[in-house]
């Protein structure tokens, strides 16, 4: 090997340029190390209503290590994902010295039973909330169906001026939306828009000119509907075609006439031993 100069000559440029390259990278390492390029500024940016600027505070105190070029971002970005109300964060450096954090918060939709609340994209998520929300029921996987039905229902109860409570999405897959005024409305699994479009229009134009309140309404039915009232209420036609307005308080104790036959007068012993004698007589005759 030693009397290969050209095999040395390589061998020492070899180690010149590895010495060099572990020079520059310690030179540069104890340079972005330096307190010379500390951040001076966080600067958040997001249409926030419930992320509060102590959050923000607690958080760049707890989570933001190092300088402009040593801070780790995605630590720094979980920490602010882990905030109850932020959907997603971004983060930019900013030469010379800032951070940008730009966060986008869950817009609350309705809560999930009593578990957590529902965004307008369909997504679960735990916070606390004081608004008047409807409540959402279903199965764990029909989030996004049950935020989508939502839309499309409210939308068509809103031109009869009411309101969802509560929309339940059950096992059979059937769905029933309860008012802000108590009424519950059966929609069923099938044609369920078709089936709000009559209610409503007749609602708007009928039903809720009575100026009663009614309980129940069952849209299950291929060619109307049935609604539950209160007493003292008659059945009201529409197009030719009758909503049977039913009387809630009779539910139970309505009895439909008996089809019994006309009852015969019992023959008392003297009054059958006659009319044996009468028949025997005829038939000797």
């Amino acid at each position: 090997m030693w009397d290969k100069p050209t095999l040395l000559n390589w061998v020492a440029n070899l180690l010149f340029a590895v010495s060099m390259v572990a020079m520059l990278y310690a030179a540069i390492f104890a340079v972005v190390h330096l307190p010379i390029f500390p951040l001076r500024e966080v600067v958040v940016e997001g249409e926030l209503s419930h992320v509060s600027r102590e959050q923000v505070k607690l958080i760049v105190a707890k989570h933001l290590k190092g300088n402009f070029f040593t801070l780790d971002l995605i630590k720094t970005r979980n920490a602010f994902e882990k905030l109850p109300w932020a959907r997603s964060v971004s983060l930019r450096r900013r030469w010379p010295d800032k951070l940008e954090v730009v966060i986008e918060e869950h817009q609350e939709l309705a809560r999930w039973g009593s578990i957590a609340l529902v965004n307008t994209h369909g997504e679960l998520f735990h916070a606390a909330s004081n608004s008047d929300l409807p409540v959402f029921f279903g199965p764990g996987d029909g989030v996004i169906e049950v935020a989508s039905q939502y839309l499309e229902v409210s939308k068509a109860l809103k031109t009869a001026d009411l309101k969802i409570a509560s929309l339940a999405l059950t096992p059979r897959r059937a769905w029933q939306v309860t008012t802000t005024s108590g009424m519950v409305i059966e929609l069923g699994r099938v044609e369920m828009q078709a089936r709000l479009d009559k209610f409503v229009s007749v609602y708007r134009h009928t039903i809720a000119g009575l100026n009663v309140k009614v309980t129940y309404a069952d849209l299950r039915y291929p060619n109307g509907f049935a609604v539950r009232r209160p007493l003292g209420i008659k059945p009201v036609a529409v197009n030719s075609a009758e909503i049977k307005l039913v009387d809630e308080s009779k539910l139970n104790s309505t009895h439909l006439p008996s089809k019994t036959k006309p009852s015969k007068p019992k023959l008392s012993p003297a009054n059958l031993g006659k009319n044996i004698t009468s028949k025997l007589s005829t038939v000797k005759t």
